[in-house]
């Protein structure tokens, strides 16, 4: 007889997290089928010595250039902006820099303000308490007031500016632009049992000391206590669909390679945008022969990145060392439409600390800077420790050439298909990336900087994946409806960033949690008629 849960849930990271915390007050058995294993936060690269080099190994943001057993690879030869993910308890969090911002009213509203992609079929007001919530579970430091935003409050005080800090908001006070401390998912005082920040290492790479919110120490603990089942190193081939057109449950592999089965009453995909729509296009059955819950031919595409700008210039003073929270404050001067500027939407400038040893001799060297031979020393020593600058992070639309599909040759360690990708930077996303690169030169020379350089976009930062099953009202439009339920499949239901409509200027992280809790939340209110 096979195993029957009432809840599957595929995908241990952000969104699962937030998911299987919230479903479990209902009492349901529930399963969280994770491909990845539990970290060892002393196995972070934060904990040694030798981070900068496990950056580019073991611990890669690149799933591709990590290759780890319980990754997948992916063809990304033909997009200019190649995919960052991790898989594992806690998923993307494990490595993510904590930057924790929030939607704006404006981005759940482009078409009516601007003409352009869709609007969303709900608002900041449905998002406003469940943003609240998970700001509770996770813990967010930062300064209410800032006035580029709806009022909202914090749970602890912002981060220190640091030295970094200080140096740009003065160029950005000269300008007269706007800039605030960040929201950030990472603790300035001790906090539900986590200690807070003493900057140990840089947060990209683990945070052994546990200060920031990663989902693997937030909301799994809590979902675990409550009686959630979580299995690792359980990767998820397809989903199954019964003879009434509904899942009945996930075949999977388990730790030993065996195939294995699991039935469901409900099936939630929390996998993000390119593991989801990866799982539905495999996912095929006589009745959906391109795919679970396709009948729209919309999963996979509109696939949205956030293309990056990235411009530092070097000072004559110090400025921060590599360690700590690495955006202390953002700019979103630049954030809502302004049609003088050449592009629809904008951008937000996150303020970052200074470069690790080893890259500023890489890109010391690459970029001129640092000579072989004579005066390399000396060169050096100009460049560490004196750099800063920022990010632009942009807002991308929804295309649907842009896209993942199955590729036909390419496999993971157990024969399903990859996920290939191809995506286009938009011309839109091309004016605005010279834009923000201008502008954050005005800021760096109003500072103080030498020596100024940019990189746009940042082609190994993909980190950002969005819109491939996005949410909406119509079923020839949208691959679920406006409470994350596909249209095809009544018991089917999507909770990480494949539901955006549009993409926004920045960090989604915090939206995708809320939006699990928002999507929960209702299957918890409609429960009595969830198939209707």
């Amino acid at each position: 007889m096979a195993e029957m849960a009432d809840v599957v849930i595929i995908g241990a990271g952000a969104s699962g997290g937030a998911a299987a915390w919230s479903l479990a007050d209902t009492r349901m058995r529930i399963v969280c089928l994770e491909q990845g294993d539990w970290m060892k936060p002393g196995e972070y690269p934060s904990a040694g010595r030798d981070w900068e080099a496990r950056q580019l190994g073991d611990f890669s943001i690149s799933p591709n250039r990590r290759a780890r057993d319980t990754d997948y690879p992916i063809n990304e030869d033909n997009s200019p902006i190649l995919v960052g993910n991790f898989n594992g308890v806690g998923g993307g969090t494990v490595l993510y820099a904590g930057h924790f911002p929030r939607l704006h009213p404006s981005d759940f509203r482009v078409k009516s303000l601007d003409g352009i992609a869709d609007d969303w079929p709900i608002d900041y007001a449905t998002l406003a308490p469940f943003y609240d919530a998970n700001d509770r579970m996770t813990g967010v430091s930062g300064l209410p007031g800032d006035p580029a935003y709806p009022p909202h409050a914090a749970q602890m005080p912002p981060l220190p500016l640091g030295r970094s800090g200080e140096i740009l908001a003065a160029g950005i006070n000269k300008l007269g632009w706007h800039w605030w401390p960040s929201d950030s998912a990472i603790a300035s005082q001790d906090y539900e049992g986590r200690a807070r920040c003493i900057n140990l290492a840089h947060c990209t790479s683990g945070c052994a000391q546990g200060a920031k919110a990663s989902t693997d120490i937030t909301y799994w603990p809590a979902a675990i206590r409550a009686g959630v089942e979580l299995r690792t190193r359980a990767r998820v081939r397809e989903i199954t669909l019964g003879p009434d057109g509904m899942a009945n449950g996930v075949v999977f592999y388990d730790a030993d390679g065996k195939e294995r089965f699991i039935g469901a009453h409900i099936v939630i995909l929390a996998s993000n945008a390119i593991g989801t729509a990866r799982l539905l296009l495999n996912s095929k059955s006589e009745k959906f022969p391109t795919g679970l819950a396709n009948s729209s031919d919309l999963v996979g595409r509109n696939l949205m990145f956030h293309p990056y700008a990235a411009i530092f210039g070097y000072f004559d003073e110090p400025t921060d060392g590599w360690r700590g929270p690495g955006n202390v404050i953002w700019s979103q001067e630049f954030y809502e439409t302004d049609p003088a500027r050449g592009f629809l939407r904008g951008y937000t400038f996150e303020m970052v600390r200074g470069q690790n040893p080893v890259m500023s001799a890489i890109l010391g060297m690459a970029g001129g800077l640092v000579p072989w031979g004579a005066g390399h020393h000396e060169a050096y020593r100009k460049l560490a420790g004196r750099r800063t600058g920022m990010v632009a992070i942009c807002e991308d639309f929804p295309e649907p050439h842009n896209r993942v599909t199955l590729d036909p040759v390419l496999t993971d360690c157990h024969g399903i298909s990859a996920p290939k990708i191809d995506y286009t930077l938009s011309e839109n996303s091309r004016r605005m990336l010279d834009h923000a690169v201008a502008r954050g030169t005005d800021i760096l020379h109003a500072a103080g900087a030498r020596d100024i350089v940019s990189e746009a976009p940042i082609r190994t930062n993909g980190v950002h994946m969005m819109g491939t099953a996005r949410m909406g009202t119509d079923p020839r439009t949208s691959v679920v409806n406006e409470w994350g339920r596909a249209h095809d499949v009544k018991n089917l239901f999507i909770v990480d960033g494949s539901i955006f409509v549009t993409s926004a200027g920045v960090n989604p992280t915090r939206t995708i949690q809320a939006l699990a809790l928002y999507v929960s939340d209702q299957i918890k209110q409609r429960i009595g008629n969830l198939f209707d």
